[in-house]
């Protein structure tokens, strides 16, 4: 160990703790604006940038996306639509859920996640265990999203850790790249088993 501290698993969340979005989540989302799913995907991720960070508020997303689609921006179709898309994040992969709890008896663990600050209160409100992790990092609350290298020195900073205390855990390859770019140590994850492996190998 290269510091006197205890060494830092830092989690992603979707793709790796919870799982990716629902299936038929984008069509139902298309169908309730009235338009392809090709053009309502686009304009989804198109400015999904700003709402992750926590630059605009639900609100203000949903509106762009609404308005890149040619249709009304009301409340009641916002909110709708918000909902909609939190619900389509919301599931865990009950078996990571177990393998993170556990990995608190030999390391602190926290949370590194792209989510817009209104999922991660939802998320949170689902999954209460999140706050026995020493640290949990949203992007939508701190103001910066991988693979930003802000998002990973914030980790850092509230953590009172060095960058090679972290092994960085992320489905994305970008964002592991960006974790070692600023000095912590990365896996990219695959699958639950592969991953024990590479921590214990680590720790």
């Amino acid at each position: 160990m290269s510091t006197g501290r205890r060494r830092i698993v830092l989690f992603d969340l979707f793709g790796v703790i919870a799982r990716h979005q629902r299936p038929g989540a984008l069509e139902k989302m298309a169908a309730r604006c009235a338009t392809s799913l090709d053009t309502f995907t686009t304009a989804y991720w198109a400015h999904r940038p700003p709402y992750d960070a926590g630059r605009h508020t639900a609100s203000a997303y949903w509106t762009d996306v609404l308005r890149a689609l040619s249709r009304p921006a009301d409340a009641g179709t916002i909110e709708e639509l918000r909902l909609t898309d939190i619900d389509s994040w919301s599931r865990v992969d009950d078996r990571m859920v177990t393998y993170v709890r556990d990995l608190r008896d030999r390391a602190r663990v926290a949370l590194l996640s792209n989510i817009p600050a209104d999922h991660a209160d939802a998320f949170l409100a689902a999954q209460p265990w999140l706050n026995d992790l020493d640290h949990l990092a949203f992007s939508g609350k701190i103001g910066a999203a991988k693979p930003d290298p802000a998002a990973f020195r914030h980790c850092v900073v509230a953590l009172r850790a060095a960058p090679v205390d972290f092994l960085f855990v992320d489905d994305r390859e970008e964002n592991v790249t960006a974790a070692q770019a600023v000095g912590m140590n990365g896996h990219v994850f695959n699958a639950r088993d592969e991953l024990s492996a590479a921590v214990d190998a680590w720790l």
